[in-house]
């Protein structure tokens, strides 16, 4: 019986030698008992070093090794594909945004805020910032005049009155999801806050209280400020608040500059003079 088994195994290594020198494959004689026979504990000692030897030579440049062969020189003895696709699918599953209610995943490329498969309002992800709540690159110069027309979209959507008979934590959601569509409405909107916010996003915060230094832009504000003081009428009014918003436009061009040149000292000092310009404006607004 046993002389019949070995007999057995001597011809199939013989017709696999024969198939590989058919295809000029000469493979080791281990790796085709490998093959033949059944694995065993008897084989685990092979795999014990982690220095498994490298395919021959004559095979590392060739393509057609049978996979059947091929896992034999994988340095893992415990190598699983089925772990593999386990650790793929783990890696999926922590970037993929999924409703907390109805577990459904995130389709499209609009931000999360809202589950279109059972209308529930997400909880705030901070990682979605302003630009990206109206579907806009991240520049200082975007189109204002769209940004009205997207904000009234999301508030169809997340405005607490909506969600009136809700849960509590839909409700929680629903509140902070439009606070935070309505803060990036308003700070997009206007170029002083659009400026100091993007300079936010490259890690610059801007102290907007900080003491002017500039001597040239000190002697220009109280100028301003003496002008308005003595303007006689509402017409005078309009001519320095005319002046206020070229000076505004002006700074806001320098600041692109800055900004697109990555100077980002530049870019504060064009706030700082946007910021008195503004509160400038605002003044005369006033005794308007």
């Amino acid at each position: 019986m046993r002389r019949t088994v070995i007999s057995l195994l001597l011809l199939e290594v013989e017709s696999k030698r024969k198939m590989y020198k058919t295809k000029k494959l000469c493979a080791p004689l281990s790796t085709i008992f490998r093959g033949v026979l059944p694995t065993t504990r008897r084989l685990s000692p092979y795999f014990s070093n982690s220095r498994i030897p490298s395919l021959p030579s004559h095979l590392q440049s060739s393509s057609r090794v049978p996979p059947r062969y091929a896992l034999h020189f994988l340095p893992n003895s415990n190598f699983s594909f089925q772990n593999l696709c386990s650790q793929s699918a783990a890696k999926l599953d922590s970037s993929t945004k999924r409703c907390w209610n109805c577990v459904a995943d995130k389709t499209g490329t609009t931000p999360f805020l809202y589950c279109d498969s059972c209308r529930s309002i997400q909880p705030v992800d901070l990682s979605i910032d302003y630009f990206q709540i109206f579907g806009l690159e991240k520049k200082y110069e975007i189109e204002v005049d769209g940004l009205e027309g997207k904000y009234k979209d999301w508030q169809k959507k997340l405005h607490p009155d909506l969600v009136h008979s809700k849960s509590e934590k839909e409700r929680g959601y629903a509140a902070e999801q439009s606070a935070r569509v309505i803060d990036a409405y308003r700070t997009l909107s206007k170029p002083l806050s659009r400026a100091i916010y993007i300079l936010r996003l490259e890690g610059v915060d801007v102290d907007e209280e900080q003491t002017v230094s500039d001597p040239e832009l000190l002697t220009e504000i109280m100028e301003i400020r003496e002008a308005v003081e003595e303007a006689p009428d509402s017409q005078a009014l309009n001519q320095i608040q005319s002046k206020m918003e070229e000076k505004l436009e002006e700074s806001s061009n320098s600041f692109v500059n800055a900004y697109q040149s990555r100077n980002f000292d530049e870019a504060v000092a064009c706030i700082q003079r946007m910021t008195y310009y503004q509160r400038a404006s605002e003044e005369i607004l006033k005794k308007l």
